[in-house]
């Protein structure tokens, strides 16, 4: 990694932050890869275990519920107890979760690890975006370790199907959970090695009320939309889950008008940056997610690729990410924010055009390739973007800050799986699966054109000198 060797910190500059960043990076992208990873071997999770339709996807389901429904709550955790703590604990919880969802002998005690393991990466992601902003308050380097960072995020979805699929075929299924306990440790090793303790952020409390609110809230919205993609829009327990989210989000943001201590403070919303760039990480995560999942199903079911071809077909995308990660690092110091998000979503509504002129009998090369190198290339602008445009000048609520970006791409994750599957499966019902990928794939790209034009006008009210890069005030540096 380059910045490991020759060179000299800057005075104030921590000399071990590349160190860090390897470890906070591999921490990043064992979670990322958690969220895909099984979803290959759920076939052979189902026959091992004798789990039931109904059953197998809670596999998914309960990690979206403790990641998705408690990163803002591990967001202000993280500052309560220190970002190097946040980080060990979250390591420790998320390997010893992932051993019990290995060592499972029965569906209740892998649903059980596959929940814990969304509890503690909940704690785990904010502490290392806060890490990785205190770390790199300096515009040039900024720019090369949100890079890295967003490789491992970026590419986390994509190497998990790889990893799944051949752990899968040549091990077993269990492995799929094992993998991360090495990982962990890796990981672990280098955060004591490499992040420096520090005192916890002064007048940090918890809001009770508000971590409720926001938890049952959030997880709500979470579950309503599994349960859309299962049972459907007009299931009582989609409707209810989410109208009940909504209202338990209001409640939420009124009570945290009125908190001495808000969990997230109406400060980092009201930020025309950080709102476009939770934005467009909802909108990325509508289009990128939906593009996995179609092109997971065509590649197994109507190419009839076994689960290692299959993971091998998604390497383009990795390629496509680490291309615009490389050429957005180098203009994040210098580009106008709307500049480097917008044509970033363009890019990933092309690959989603592409994707619906799908055919049955469409060559790999020809005409899925390109879909996973534009998907790729945009996935890879928006997220470094977005991610560091979020934490740039938040000061004590950069955990929070962090938090609201992975809480964004959750809820789009998941909306966007739900919403797209119900129209692909509508479609495919009058006349075939791969024509229902086709009318969603082109719903998303028109989405998220939208989104671009929105993203743009939100950031283009802001003056020049406050929608580009610079390096925040010293009472606002992390």
């Amino acid at each position: 990694m380059s910045g490991l060797k020759g060179q000299v910190a800057a005075p104030g500059v921590d000399a071990r932050r590349w160190w860090a960043l390897g470890a906070v990076a591999t921490a990043q992208l064992m979670v990322g890869i958690d969220l895909t990873i099984v979803n290959i071997a759920l076939p052979s999770v189902q026959r091992d275990l004798g789990m039931s339709d109904p059953a197998r996807q809670w596999v998914i389901t309960l990690f979206a519920l403790g990641y998705g429904g408690l990163l803002l709550l591990g967001g202000r955790m993280s500052d309560l107890i220190g970002r190097r703590r946040a980080l060990l604990v979250g390591l420790t919880g998320f390997a010893m979760a992932s051993a019990l969802g290995g060592a499972a002998s029965g569906p209740a005690m892998l649903l059980t690890g596959r929940a814990v393991q969304g509890v503690f990466g909940a704690l785990l992601t904010p502490a290392v975006l806060a890490t990785l902003a205190a770390s790199f308050p300096l515009p040039a380097e900024r720019g090369k370790a949100f890079g890295i960072y967003g490789t491992a995020m970026g590419s986390a979805s994509g190497l998990g199907v790889l990893v799944g699929g051949v752990l899968t075929q040549y091990l077993d299924w269990r492995w799929c959970m094992f993998v991360n306990v090495p990982i962990a440790a890796l990981a672990a090793g280098g955060v004591l090695y490499a992040v420096r303790p520090v005192p916890r952020a002064s007048g940090v409390r918890v809001d009770a009320l508000g971590a409720l609110l926001a938890t049952a809230g959030l997880m709500a919205v979470v579950f309503g939309f599994a349960r859309a993609e299962s049972d459907g829009w007009s299931a009582p327990a989609t409707y209810a889950s989410l109208a009940g989210g909504v209202v338990l989000l209001a409640a939420f943001l009124a009570v945290q008008t009125r908190s001495k201590y808000p969990l997230l403070p109406l400060r980092v919303l009201a930020d025309r940056r950080r709102g476009a760039s939770y934005l467009a990480v909802f909108s990325l995560a509508i289009g990128m997610f939906a593009a996995l999942f179609f092109l997971t199903f065509y590649l197994q079911n109507i190419q009839h690729y076994s689960p290692l071809k299959a993971g091998l077909a998604f390497l383009p995308l990795t390629v496509g990410l680490m291309v615009g990660v490389r050429a957005v690092s180098r203009l994040l110091a210098k580009a106008p924010v709307r500049s480097l998000i917008c044509p970033g979503l363009l890019t990933i509504a092309m690959g989603l055009a592409l994707l619906g002129l799908l055919r049955a009998d469409s060559s790999y090369w020809l005409h899925v390739m390109p879909v996973f190198l534009l998907v790729g290339l945009g996935t890879g602008w928006v997220l470094i973007t977005a991610n560091s445009t979020a934490t740039l000048g938040a000061g004590p609520d950069t955990a929070v800050a962090g938090a609201m970006v992975m809480t964004s791409q959750q809820i789009g994750a998941s909306l966007g799986t739900a919403l797209l599957s119900t129209v692909a499966g509508t479609v495919a019902a009058h006349s075939d699966a791969v024509h229902g990928f086709n009318v969603a794939s082109l719903g998303a790209a028109g989405f998220l054109c939208v989104a671009a034009v929105a993203v743009y006008w939100v950031l283009s009210e802001r003056s020049p000198d406050h929608s580009r890069w610079k390096l925040p005030s010293r009472s606002t540096r992390l």
